[in-house]
């Protein structure tokens, strides 16, 4: 591969140059072709390959959202299939983009972009804003020449993984409030109204019933010794957050959600969807299945079937396929391994591992319904029942004070 001096003009009559590597002349025409440029001059370089600038450190920290991801590919996608060149796409994208830090990064790509960078290479370099799944797709797009094409699975992509979120996040708002709710009812019952009771049933004098004595103590010990208790419950938590940003910590907690029940079995069913949606959407846009594995076992949050990716791969490249290493790591349902099997004796591996993921979102978003269905009135009547509880207790004293003889 040769380096190669080019001079273009873009279809706005906008002058770029830069360098890009190439077999000959001819190969270097066609990649400016490619990129949307019309060639004016292309040479052998004499100055050396022009580097691609690294972003400042301020912007290389920026953490994008996925609303921005999803905002972005849209447009992008939009804007080239409107058959407008990506320079002219991303210079476009920079002046709408909301946010400044955002359109700085756009900027920078546009940049990189312009001095001979692929756009690949130039969105890795900002991974906090576009994650590894996405730069490996764009790259097969630009290798395949259809990156308008593979912009539009990133789409469907993100749009699925956010839907798929906000639900779960949906879900848990009602019981959520709920339990804070009910949290701050019992605080308020301790440190407001059974002290009032406390002060008449000491002027009394009275033997108290053990139910109404035990909320009183804990009433006195709570307004005596809460700061205590904040701090030690803080420490607790300083401890565990700690321990569980560990390897060891992450594996033990998830290898012990994976046994509670319904709860187990749910993140099963949320890490295959994660899983076979990845995978499809990867090999769909031409990403080598080896890559895409590689991929994968980052998008997955359970360590524990993370690392079962690991066994998958050493099969792949022993020639066992994909669906048989998958039914040894045992944590794949039947009914997954059943349509991934099919999917690659026929020949339409994506199709299928995409018809898999919708299959179990429709799966998970049905559990979690039942779970918030029976969820909600419980913890009502949990509620309920403590709150109650408390006030019976206290009523009973106050009843057996009425009984004393005067």
């Amino acid at each position: 591969m040769a380096e190669f001096f080019y001079k273009a003009s873009d279809k706005m009559g906008n002058i770029v140059q830069g360098n890009l590597d190439g077999k000959d002349e001819e190969s270097v025409v066609n990649k400016l072709h490619t990129m949307g440029y019309i060639p004016i001059k292309v040479q052998p370089s004499t100055k050396g390959k022009v580097s691609v600038p690294a972003p400042t450190l301020k912007y290389k920290k920026i953490k994008g959202s996925v609303n921005d991801l999803l905002t972005f590919t849209q447009e992008l996608s939009t804007l080239l299939e409107a058959g407008l060149p990506l320079d002219k796409s991303l210079y476009i994208l920079a002046e709408l983009a909301e946010k400044r830090k955002l359109s700085q990064v756009i900027n920078d790509i546009l940049k990189m972009v312009r001095e001979g960078s692929t756009l690949s290479d130039a969105l890795s370099k900002y991974p906090g804003v576009f994650p590894r799944l996405y730069v490996n797709m764009v790259k097969a797009g630009e290798a395949g020449g259809v990156l308008e094409e593979i912009l539009k699975r990133l789409v469907e992509y993100l749009e699925s993984s956010k839907e798929f979120k906000e639900y779960i996040i949906s879900a848990m708002i009602y019981p959520a409030i709920l339990t804070s709710v009910g949290t701050g009812a019992v605080i308020i019952l301790l440190l407001f109204v059974i002290p009032k009771f406390a002060q008449i049933f000491n002027d009394m004098g009275q033997a108290l019933p053990l139910s109404t004595a035990v909320f009183l103590k804990i009433s006195l010990l709570f307004r005596k010794f809460w700061w205590m208790a904040l701090i030690g419950f803080s420490i607790i938590y300083l401890i565990i957050k700690s321990y569980l940003k560990t390897e060891h910590g992450k594996f033990v907690k998830d290898k012990i959600l994976l046994k509670i029940g319904i709860l187990g079995n749910l993140i099963k069913k949320i890490e295959v969807a994660r899983f076979a949606r990845t995978l499809g959407t990867m090999i769909k846009g031409g990403v080598p299945i080896l890559s895409a594995l590689t991929i994968v076992k980052d998008t997955i949050n359970n360590t524990l079937i993370a690392k079962s990716m690991d066994q998958v791969t050493l099969g792949l490249r022993e020639g066992e396929g994909i669906a048989a290493p998958l039914r040894a790591v045992n944590i794949f349902p039947p009914l997954a391994l059943h349509m991934i099997t099919v999917g690659e004796e026929t020949g339409q591996l994506d199709e299928m591992l995409l018809n898999v993921a919708n299959t179990y979102d429709k799966e998970v978003r049905n559990i979690i319904k039942r779970m918030i269905t029976l969820l909600e009135p419980a913890l009502i009547l949990f509620v309920a029942l403590l709150v109650g509880f408390i006030m019976i207790s206290l009523l009973t004293a106050i009843f057996s004070m009425n009984e004393l003889p005067f």
